[in-house]
């Protein structure tokens, strides 16, 4: 690759170092991306890391034994095929209850609850068909059991010892469902989940809704054997209320006679559509229903037509069927069934069935409640799990018994290292040019940003009824501050402050846009009541081109605050707010300083549980300076509803009026952003990809990997760069507790482990290159550390240039003079990705929008984002 002269370079920007300072090893030539996921082998661990300050930790994972056990598989079909999946167990156990002694031979079997079961030891059949009746109305199901396979346990013994690199996951699986039938039988089950009122008071968190306790578990293989993985959780319930009790909680509404407006109406519909209630009206009798909808008219004008022809309305047929005069006649009533056989049911007569989750979004003040009941110190959430694994008592559980397994009531004991923080620097005009941050920590005081941005044209636009002189005010305090930590801010502003109501947010952004049109600037203080955010945002970025500063309406503005929207304006101004000492240094960053190297990150954010119809939004953000990796430039897109593969990384087309091919996707322009800012292509890639589960590593790599490529190509042919391709999990149950509480050279302030403490051993994969990360001081209740799981690595990066190159980066996160607990282009992609949800929330309510087909549904494109705001860190 040849170099070119590097226009518009940063003037701060050190050389790259000699060939001989190169710290990676030589490069091998790419291979072809394979064909299909199986193709691709995840690279073995590298060896253990060694660098850093050797302590212990205590990890929620508990050492599991299984003894050599004949485990047999069976498939299992249902016909007719069950409306709910908790009807499959009903079925299931009345099936062990007539045949359990005779054509079972007394085996207890255990049941995933959908199609597959298992028995210690095999069953007198290799198929078998069963009848089995239910209820009172003696409902026929049809059950075959049909021998499927064995469980290799001798598989699993290698691959645990590190011998075998191919994952038994059948195995394990079996060994799974055995360790959760009994949870599954006394519990409500969600997802991993297992959630009961025997573990605590359900804690009212308003609308209607509850807050339970329960535990998660999951089996997992580790480099110490099979563990089992415990933590304690939360989630909301609906509480098992009447229905009206709950329309008055979530509408505060109490009088029968008023209607309902549109907007209330549908508020309900959404809140209780999937919710299953019974009938309180006939006694000795009990009918659940499950809501499908709410009727557009008051139940009052609800009727239907009788045998004669006649109509008959549903308050006089309660009255003559069941002498039950109906009382909130005004309200709409419930519906289930369907539009063409609509069941009507008047609210006053249902009753929500206990035991429901809640799966839509929650409100701000949901949220808090829920976080306030679960945020535990880390000995008190330790203690919480020991109590919780002492009271599931699984090595006397009898199915665990007649499968040979047992379970340690001790946490594990984990080896850990404590990493150093790196040395960041800042402006040579500061009394302090260098800080070693303590704890994850630091502060602006005696520093100067290492590249301040300037703002000579700016203006202020408050949304707030906060007087003049405070608004004044505010716009003062922080233009003081951007320049005591060293922007070039021009104090006046460029046009008068104004102010405006918030029912004209949109006339007053387009009248500062038509008085300044090259405003460099916008400060504004948002309304009082929340909820305009987004439309803000979604109008300066995507229509007006204006690089926007948001102010929290709220008074006791102090001197950290201010502190932390100078950092964001810099960074949205051009500017950067510190690097990585080792940057400067003649040895350089390793694996970053040597060649020219792009860290990219990557996220998809789903719409809420719920929203059936909205797009899922993916983001791709990616380092625009060579060798600080400080910078980043992000694109965002949108795809069809919860598509984890990101679809835009990479496409060819044709031009319809040239006929030739043209190619694009958000991986092949920032490359070529890259090349514009630095004049070098990359000839490295780093990718740090968020929010995947374990089961879709593989499909993810594959297609994600085959996009990296061809942009690369699409490029220049020969134009191959090695990738390492690194998954970053948060959303995992894994917490590690210090091995003494209070010492202080163990934890932090809040009782948690130091940041930078990583692990690579023991709980960690039994072969492959994954560690976990703690990169971040703790503020209340646990801290989570970050999982990183290499699927794919042609740099050949060791464990601590790994390990320490991800804990350095956590220290260059722009928004604050702290590390983050995730590395921050993963954190960065996280936050365009959400950003660019106001865009999507706002193109749906819009008729003229255009959408992108070829799925299953139509999914609506975003707005694009202006040139001048995408070339800065907007998303900050």
């Amino acid at each position: 690759m040849g170099r070119l002269a590097v226009a518009g370079a940063d003037p701060a920007a050190p050389p790259a170092p000699p060939a001989a300072a190169r710290s990676a090893p030589a490069q091998q030539p790419p291979a072809a991306p394979p064909v299909s996921s199986k193709g691709i082998p995840h690279p073995a661990r590298p060896g253990f890391g060694k660098l850093g300050r050797r302590v212990v930790v205590r990890a929620n994972h508990f050492l599991v034994e299984v003894s050599d056990m004949d485990i047999c598989h069976y498939n299992v079909s249902i016909s007719p095929e069950p409306k709910a999946r908790k009807i499959n167990r009903v079925v299931l156990l009345e099936l062990i209850k007539v045949h359990g002694a005779t054509s079972l031979a007394n085996k207890m079997p255990a049941y995933d609850g959908s199609m597959s079961m298992y028995t210690a030891g095999e069953l007198p059949f290799k198929s078998m068909d069963f009848v089995v009746k239910l209820g009172r109305r003696e409902i026929e199901y049809k059950v075959t059991i049909r021998y499927a396979a064995r469980a290799n346990l001798y598989h699993m013994q290698q691959f645990l010892n590190g011998q075998q690199r191919d994952s038994p996951h059948d195995t394990i699986q079996a060994l799974d469902v055995v360790m959760r039938e009994s949870p599954s039988l006394n519990y409500v089950t969600v997802s991993r989940s297992f959630f009961s009122k025997q573990f605590g008071a359900a804690k009212d968190i308003g609308d209607g809704l509850e807050c339970w306790r329960g535990y998660y578990q999951s089996l997992r293989p580790t480099q110490m054997g099979l563990s089992l993985n415990i933590d304690t959780c939360s989630t909301s319930f609906y509480k098992p209320i009447p229905a009206v009790q709950f329309v008055k909680e979530c509408l505060l509404v109490t009088n029968p006679t008023q209607p309902f407006s549109d907007r209330n109406r549908l508020k309900i519909k959404k809140a209780l559509r999937g919710v299953r209630v019974e009938t309180t009206h006939q006694q000795g009798k009990r009918s659940i229903y499950k809501i499908t909808g709410v009727t557009s008219v008051p139940l009052e004008q609800l009727s239907f037509p009788c045998n004669d022809g006649t109509q008959l309305t549903v308050v006089q047929y309660f009255k003559q069927r069941y002498n039950y005069q109906l009382q909130y006649t005004a309200w709409p009533c419930l519906q289930s069934g369907n539009d063409s056989k609509p069941i009507y049911l008047p609210m006053e007569v249902c009753q929500i069935i206990e035991g429901q989750k809640y799966s839509r979004k929650l409100s701000d003040t949901q949220v808090a409640s829920i976080l306030k009941a679960t945020c535990k110190r880390p000995q008190e959430r330790e203690n919480n799990i020991i109590q919780m694994v002492g009271h599931n008592n699984y090595s006397a559980d009898r199915l665990a018994q007649v499968f040979g397994i047992t379970v340690s009531n001790q946490m594990a004991n984990v080896q850990a290292r404590v990493l150093p923080p790196p040395l960041l620097k800042y402006h040579e005009s500061g009394r302090e040019k260098t800080v070693a941050p303590s704890v994850g920590q630091w502060n602006m005081i005696n520093k100067k940003m290492v590249n301040a941005g300037t703002v000579h044209s700016w203006t202020c636009l408050s949304f707030s009824r906060m007087p003049r002189h405070v608004v004044d005010g505010i716009c003062n305090d922080l233009v003081q501050m951007c320049n005591s930590i060293g922007m070039v801010f021009n104090p006046r502003p460029v046009i008068e402050v104004q102010s405006a109501s918030p029912n004209h947010i949109e006339a007053a952004l387009r009248d500062v846009h038509t008085r300044a049109p090259n405003l460099q600037l916008l400060i504004v203080i948002l309304p009082d009541v929340s909820g305009h955010y987004g439309k803000i945002k979604r109008l300066c970025e995507t229509e007006l081109d204006i690089v926007s500063q948001c102010i929290n309406p709220r008074p006791n503005k102090n001197k950290q605050y201010f502190e932390n929207v100078a950092l964001k304006i810099n960074v949205k101004v051009g500017g950067r707010n510190t690097v990585l000492e080792r940057a400067f240094e003649p040895s350089g960053i390793p694996f970053v300083s040597d060649v020219p190297t792009i860290i990219f990150g990557a996220d998809v954010t789903h719409p809420v549980a719920g929203e059936d119809s909205s797009a899922s939004i993916a983001a791709v953000v990616a380092s625009m300076d060579w060798p600080q990796v400080t910078t980043y430039k992000a694109l965002v897109s949108a795809q069809a509803h919860r598509q984890e593969i990101i679809q835009n990384l990479f496409w060819t087309a044709t031009d319809p009026e040239k006929g030739t091919p043209v190619n694009g996707g958000m991986i092949r322009e920032l490359l070529s952003s890259f090349y514009k800012r630095t004049g070098r292509k990359p000839e490295r890639i780093i990718f740090y990809r968020d929010g995947v589960s374990e089961g879709q590593f593989s499909h993810v790599l594959l297609h994600e990997m085959d996009a990296i490529r061809k942009a690369c190509a699409s490029m220049q042919r020969d134009y191959l760069p090695p990738v390492t391709f690194v998954i970053v999990q948060k959303r995992h149950h894994t917490r590690l507790f210090p091995e003494v509480h209070g010492r202080r050279d163990l934890t932090d302030r809040s009782g948690n482990i130091l940041p930078g403490t990583v692990v690579d051993s023991s709980i960690c994969h039994p072969n492959e290159f994954d560690f976990y990360l703690c990169s971040h001081a703790g503020i209340q209740g646990t801290s989570r550390p970050a999982h990183y799981h290499v699927l794919y690595d042609e740099n050949r990066f060791s464990a601590d240039a790994l390990q320490m190159l991800t804990n350095n980066l956590c220290y260059t996160y722009a928004r604050c003079t702290r590390s983050v607990s995730v590395v921050p282009p993963a954190y960065y992609a996280h936050l365009a990705a959400f950003r660019a949800r106001y865009y999507d929330e706002q193109a749906e309510g819009t008729d003229g929008a255009s959408v992108v087909s070829g799925g299953p549904a139509a999914v609506r494109r975003l707005p694009q984002v202006k040139d001048k705001v995408k070339e800065v860190m907007f998303f900050c």
